[in-house]
């Protein structure tokens, strides 16, 4: 459908108001945007908005004492699954440093202090500590946007992929979805460019399947996907005992998790809703749910997932097939208004949309939550001090040797 006929079908005329303005490259490139974005998001979003929760119950973790009885075995098993190939790394790297004062990719902040040390470099660095245990090269798939795409490969390039494998490693743009106001208006960014924000954390797999890395790596026989985020730089990646694990528990999912350090820690915990594996977000808890024990007298609502998860393949193309729902954000989006000013508002002021990784936990048959300790694997650096900083994740690196 051309770009004409799809805003009045979708009534969304607005986003042509300035055309004639525009040069032929200029209007041709808005015409191809709107061509490729999915306006459907909108409609979709809405709907879930207005769907209730399910029913919250307990869903039993694998603690830290279990593991520890069959660490050898489930150890055994994942390095079995690493050295025939059938296990690679996705990296969601899709989001900028802003918070951090950096104008690039998150991954290319330094948080050295003697030495230059890299986000990404810390976790190629893990990375490769797996792969000299199993003596195998495990492929990555690095998740970029729009926002850092060029950036992102470049500085890769520039750091001789920090020792790993160039043949082993590829990038992928995550997808993008239109911003709207708060009556369902796509809003411009700049009277040739539609407001769009990556699809959230939940699109990775449709966006590896658009860009046709999923067909690549199904070639190669890859079972299992290890999905990570950028910013936690003491994760384990394709850890052999979390893989053996979610394989020999014969669960669809694995999802790292950890003690919560107090009842009220801002941080989703592995439920079962509806009797589906699920994700419920601290502020869903009840104070009922945060006090409820098991028969042990712990708390049964006290893991909290930090965004590391072991998939099947097979079950990936099951559960984007079943249409993840997309979550309304109320954001402040800076748009052009209609006598073509540019705009920065103050207040929130728009809908962004996102496919959540939690919806993927809950369309999945099973899940294996896994417990890790923090201290060893839980650094995230989403602020420059205080809570989940670039300060607390350079005392934990310290504590786990790591030279800063």
């Amino acid at each position: 459908m051309n770009a004409q006929d799809k805003v009045v079908k979708y009534g969304q005329e607005q986003l042509l108001s300035f055309a004639s303005e525009l040069s032929d490259e200029e209007r041709q490139a808005l015409y191809s945007q709107i061509e490729t974005l999915d306006f459907d998001v909108i409609a979709q979003g809405e709907a879930y908005k207005a769907a209730p929760r399910g029913k919250i119950t307990p869903l039993e973790a694998l603690d830290i004492q279990r593991i520890g009885l069959r660490r050898q075995e489930y150890e055994e098993a994942g390095l079995k699954a690493i050295k025939e190939g059938k296990v690679a790394a996705v990296l969601l790297a899709g989001g900028m440093g802003t918070r951090l004062g950096c104008d690039g990719p998150k991954g290319i902040y330094d948080i050295g202090i003697t030495r230059r040390l890299y986000i990404f470099e810390c976790l190629i660095n893990n990375l490769t500590d797996v792969v000299n245990k199993a003596g195998a090269y495990i492929d990555l798939c690095v998740m970029t946007s729009d926002l850092n795409h060029e950036a992102t490969v470049s500085f890769f390039k520039e750091h001789d992929y920090f020792g790993y494998p160039s043949e082993n490693i590829c990038f992928f743009r995550q997808e993008m979805a239109p911003c709207c106001d708060l009556e369902g208006k796509i809003l411009l960014e700049s009277k040739g460019k539609v407001a769009t924000s990556p699809n959230g954390n939940g699109g990775w797999y449709l966006s590896m399947m658009r860009a046709g890395i999923a067909d690549r790596l199904r070639t190669k026989d890859i079972e299992y996907l290890n999905v990570f985020a950028v910013d936690n730089v003491l994760q384990r990646i394709c850890d052999p005992v979390f893989i053996g694990a979610t394989i020999l528990e014969n669960k669809e999912v694995g999802a790292k998790v950890v003690r919560k350090n107090h009842p009220e820690e801002k941080v989703g915990v592995m439920c079962l809703e509806d009797g589906h594996p699920s994700i419920v977000e601290y502020y869903d808890l009840t104070d009922s749910m945060r006090d409820e024990v098991d028969e042990r007298g712990e708390r049964v609502y006290n893991f909290g997932v930090i965004l590391n998860y072991l998939f099947k393949v097979d079950s990936l193309t099951k559960i984007v097939n079943k249409a993840l729902p997309y979550h309304v954000v109320l954001k402040k989006v800076p748009y052009v208004s209609k006598t073509g000013e540019q705009v920065h508002p103050e207040t929130p002021n728009g809908h962004k949309f996102e496919q959540l990784i939690l919806d993927m936990i809950y369309l999945s048959k099973s899940c294996l939550p896994f417990e890790v300790e923090r201290e060893r694997e839980f650094a995230p650096i989403k602020n420059l001090t205080g809570v989940d900083s670039v300060e607390s994740a350079r005392e934990l690196l310290k504590k786990n040797g790591v030279e800063l």
